[in-house]
């Protein structure tokens, strides 16, 4: 019967049948042979020795020396005198071949939702890009001595807690306090991998099939897909000047079991949800028995306006989870969240957490900790503001010639803005004309899912240097004056 083993110190599955027609010396050098063209045996790789690989192979040597052979006698190998025997290097490779599969979707992926991902950027290309950061300004020296403290011990040979390290959640619970007005205890946060990832836990502690989630109009894409992925059904609510339309959202029975919102820079148009709207959400969640999520995704970054009180914290009755994330105030590679919820939904999402072992690493979770408590985290935060500040004053100046044509909104705060054109002004063929010239804008309309009520781009500005902000601009403005001339 075929005995599947491992060739040492390569770890190649061999399989001989030494009950087939074809000798085993023979099966073993078209497998040898197979794996050396198709890539998985790499050129230059060193081969066991003969007597190493019959032993592994439970067969004589004389098997694998005939093996190696006629290898040898084909060119596949060299020897290498008093070092063994080598693949040579200088084999040309084949491509490896892959099973054809069907034109159709398996039955396991049906009913699965399409999943949205954003469009290759050129790396040449000015892009406007939402949600990324500058990293220009975190001093690398602050960096390494903080991550420094972290390598300077052995990690604990144990699991972390299931809702974060207590360090960093105690660092966190002090730090929404000072910045957000959060009355907040370490016993109420719980660490995530991302902003997505704390909502996804939210939606997979609540949610039955077919609940309702009242979802902002325009609104954050992967918020979206996220839902629907868990089999809730999206209501969509409008949002105007003073942020979603509170009064839109339906009572009693048809009420939404969730709320998703992004209070202080609704995602994507930039409004802020007004003082009163505020109160007359939490006042609808308490009415409904429904649970508010507030996105406060780059709350930190304010400019000309005073800052409205998280949803978070004027909620007296646990009806608001609040997520917080890192990526936009120091960068989303780290893939680190937070998220302040109510004690029993903390205590549902760290069960969902201990089946499924869904936890940041402990180093990671160690290092944030410090950067924290050292006071690097707000001094970066005021550093940002200060060039956050700079850039969007750029981007105001530079459309300022242009206001008839395009009006910026959404400049009071967060890291992008608003361009709304006026209305004979197509949105998609400036952004198709720009990427022409190696500059990349987002047209308004991929953020809606139903029919447009108005037409702009959004323009990321924060990851970008001035001197590329300036020419950016620039070739934007001149595209929509042209459209606009059209």
């Amino acid at each position: 019967m075929p005995g599947k083993k491992f060739a040492p110190g390569l770890d190649l599955p061999i399989t001989l049948d030494r009950t087939a027609p074809t000798s085993i010396y023979r099966q073993l050098c078209e497998q040898l042979r197979r794996a050396i063209l198709d890539g998985r045996v790499s050129g230059g790789a060193r081969l066991p020795s003969t007597r190493t690989l019959a032993q592994a192979l439970g067969v004589s040597r004389t098997v694998t020396s005939s093996a190696y052979d006629e290898l040898f006698a084909e060119g596949y190998l060299e020897g290498r005198h008093g070092s063994g025997t080598y693949v040579r290097t200088d084999l040309p490779p084949l491509p490896r071949q892959t099973p054809s599969l069907p034109n159709t979707l398996p039955r396991w992926l049906e009913k699965a939702p399409p999943l949205g991902y954003e469009a290759s950027i050129p790396p040449q290309a000015i892009a406007f890009r939402l949600g990324i950061p500058s990293l220009s300004s975190l001093p690398l020296r602050v960096w390494r001595e903080t991550w420094g403290t972290v390598t300077a011990r052995l990690p604990p040979n144990s699991h972390s807690p299931t809702d974060g390290d207590p360090t960093l959640r105690a660092e966190l619970a002090a730090y929404l306090g000072r910045s957000r007005g959060l009355a907040c205890t370490p016993e109420n946060i719980l660490i995530t991998a991302g902003a997505t990832h704390a909502l996804d836990l939210i939606v997979r502690a609540t949610l039955s099939v077919g609940d309702d989630v009242g979802m902002e109009e325009p609104g954050y894409p992967s918020a979206q897909q996220t839902v629907l992925a868990r089999g809730g059904r999206l209501l969509l609510v409008p949002v105007d000047e003073n942020g979603m339309q509170v009064e839109r959202l339906p009572h009693g029975p048809a009420a939404p079991l969730l709320v998703y919102t992004t209070p202080s820079h609704q995602y994507p148009l930039g409004t802020r949800l007004a003082v009163d709207r505020r109160l007359a959400l939490l006042a609808w969640a308490q009415a409904n028995d429904s649970l508010i999520i507030e996105d406060d995704y780059d709350s930190e970054f304010r400019f000309d306006a005073l800052p409205l009180p998280a949803l978070a914290s004027l909620d007296e009755v646990g009806r608001v989870a609040y997520i917080g994330t890192f990526s936009k105030v120091l960068t989303p590679a780290l893939r680190v969240g937070y998220l302040v919820a109510p004690p029993q939904l903390c205590e549902r999402i760290r069960q969902l957490t201990y089946l499924t072992d869904e936890q940041v690493s402990w180093p990671l979770q160690q290092m944030l900790a410090d950067f924290i408590a050292r006071g690097h985290l707000d001094r970066h935060i005021r550093r940002m503001r200060y060039q956050y500040a700079q850039k969007r004053r750029i981007v105001a100046q530079t459309l300022a010639p242009i206001a008839h044509l395009a009006r910026l909104r959404g400049l009071e705060a967060g890291l992008h803005v608003y361009l709304e054109l006026e209305s004979s002004i197509s949105a998609t063929r400036v952004a198709h004309l720009a990427r022409q010239r190696n500059v990349i804008v987002t047209p308004l309309d991929s953020y809606y899912l139903g029919p447009p009520d108005r037409s702009g781009l959004l323009l990321g500005y924060a990851s970008l240097e001035i001197p590329e902000i300036l020419q950016g601009m620039a070739i934007l403005r001149e595209i929509i004056a042209h459209v606009a001339g059209l």
